[in-house]
């Protein structure tokens, strides 16, 4: 039994799954959706499409059948959305979807035998070797679990199913992997593997207030392993995204969509590494470097440069540099991406410089109380998946200093199984001797928050993404201590 948002969910409701999947697709004739992948990505995609804009769907959402899933497998049929996030639109398209009674969350790899569409919203992990100064000096992709995972599709599908796979892969995953992989189950139960239709299109999901809209109302980029495929997902696209104000772009084949995706990702992650050296320089030289890039961002041509920052978290950036460059070698014959490697391997490194600017300006880290603001890799999110807090935390507590935590939209920090405090009024009263904003929650730019600072007695306030304004440091500096990574001039 498992307990979300003060509502018990019972597991023993998972029990029979087949049967629950046939009652839920009972005399319907709505086509069937089936998503792969109850994750960050999967849970919202699967309502998205439970909403779809010009189509009825009946929706199965699939995960491994495991402990870590069953609760979530569960608190979805029981009326609990388990993914925390600022976008009220999520517990709309929820609860519509709840009275519709169009989505069914389940472990059972059956329901993809009943599936006209199956979206792939899978993890694809990287595995990175580092030294104990956060140095890459190796990684691994194992495309093992990704392997099992397709094979489970082909093991059930139709034969006439349309395969559509969202997450981020290798390029060359869909003609090298996935396609032999449903061929070979297809040909095994004697069917044909002439009819179904294998298409990719990466999502660009932004957890945060524009959850929802980042898949809907957001532009999409597609192929298809042949025109066939590639056909069949423009159309089911269509029936799910806002195509008339945010047009499809098709590419030529999968590959072309695959690499578009790492790409993508590979740019703004250099975009970041290429920043972190000009923060160093901006610090030893005083100059603020945030209004120097303010100033250069009023050229149009330059409006997405970086500014400084503690490190580069979340599922993507920290890893699809590493697939691309694999993918070449592996599948393509060729050479690293020795560019993108690098990007990664600053980037790792971001937080323990984040770690070293602050110890260089306070004394005897090993006796103070340090009070970490947020723990998520991004602003107004509740994911911690590879946030550069946790080695600027590791860092920490290595150094003797005691540690306290909050963040708004973190109740439990699963990768360190810690819990974290939501009230930071709480935390103020342990008085502790160095505050650091760590993660650029909307709670920490409040008046309510600059006023409780000031009733503190004197500390060392470490902004480390730049989030104060001038006039909030003028105001702390009449009182505190104030460092802002990148901010020389202080």
């Amino acid at each position: 039994m498992n307990l979300i948002s003060g509502k018990e969910i019972s597991i023993p409701s998972l029990l029979d799954d087949k049967n629950n999947i046939d009652d839920f697709l009972a005399d319907s004739s709505e086509k069937v959706v089936v998503v792969q992948g109850l994750g960050f990505v999967g849970a919202v995609m699967s309502i998205v499409c439970a909403n779809a804009l010009n189509e009825d769907y009946k929706v199965l959402g699939v995960d491994l059948a495991n402990e870590q899933n069953y609760w979530k497998i569960a608190s979805l049929n029981e009326g609990v959305f388990p993914i925390i996030a600022d976008d009220p639109k999520i517990e709309e398209f929820y609860q519509q979807s709840q009275k519709k009674k169009n989505f069914l969350a389940t472990y059972d790899t059956y329901a993809y035998s009943r599936a006209d569409f199956i979206i792939v919203d899978i993890n694809l992990d990287v595995q990175k070797n580092s030294d104990s100064e956060n140095e890459l000096t190796g990684y691994d992709v194992d495309l093992t679990p990704f392997k099992k995972a397709i094979t489970s599709i082909g093991e059930n599908c139709k034969e006439d199913v349309l395969v559509l796979i969202e997450t981020t892969v290798p390029p060359g995953t869909s003609q090298n992997v996935v396609k032999p992989l449903i061929d070979a189950q297809l040909k095994a139960r004697g069917l044909s593997t002439e009819k179904w239709k294998l298409g990719h299109s990466y999502e660009r999901v932004m957890p945060g207030p524009q959850y929802i809209d980042s898949i809907q109302n957001f532009y999409r980029v597609y192929s298809g392993i042949n025109e066939k495929s590639a056909d069949a997902t423009e159309i089911f696209l269509k029936t799910i995204i806002s195509t008339a104000e945010y047009p499809l772009t098709r590419l030529g084949n999968t590959n072309a969509t695959e690499m578009a995706k790492v790409l993508e990702n590979s740019f703004r992650a250099m975009n970041i590494a290429f920043m972190v050296e000009w923060t160093r320089f901006a610090e030893q030289a005083g100059v603020n470097l945030y209004e120097v890039v303010k100033a250069i961002r009023m050229r149009p041509t330059h409006k997405n440069i970086m500014l400084p920052g503690i490190g580069v978290g979340g599922y993507c950036l920290t890893k699809d540099p590493l697939l691309a460059s694999w993918a070449n070698q592996e599948f393509f014959a060729g050479a690293g991406l020795q560019q993108s490697e690098k990007g990664v391997r600053i980037n790792d490194k971001m937080p323990i410089y984040a770690f070293q600017y602050l110890s260089e300006n306070i004394a005897k880290l090993d006796t103070r109380k340090v009070l970490l603001l947020g723990v998520s890799y991004r602003q107004d999110v509740g994911d911690t998946r590879y946030t550069p807090v946790e080695t600027f935390y590791r860092c920490l507590t290595e150094a003797g200093s005691k540690v306290l935590l909050h963040d708004p939209h973190v109740a439990y920090w699963e990768e360190l199984n810690l819990n974290v405090a939501s009230d930071y009024s709480s935390l103020l009263k342990h008085k502790p001797d160095v505050i650091v904003i760590s993660t650029g929650h909307s709670i920490y730019k409040t008046k309510e928050f600059q006023e409780k600072i000031m009733e503190l007695s004197p500390i060392l306030l470490y902004d480390t993404i730049g989030i104060f304004t001038e006039e909030q440091i003028i105001k702390f500096k009449s009182k505190h201590i104030v460092k802002v990574l990148g901010r020389g001039d202080i």
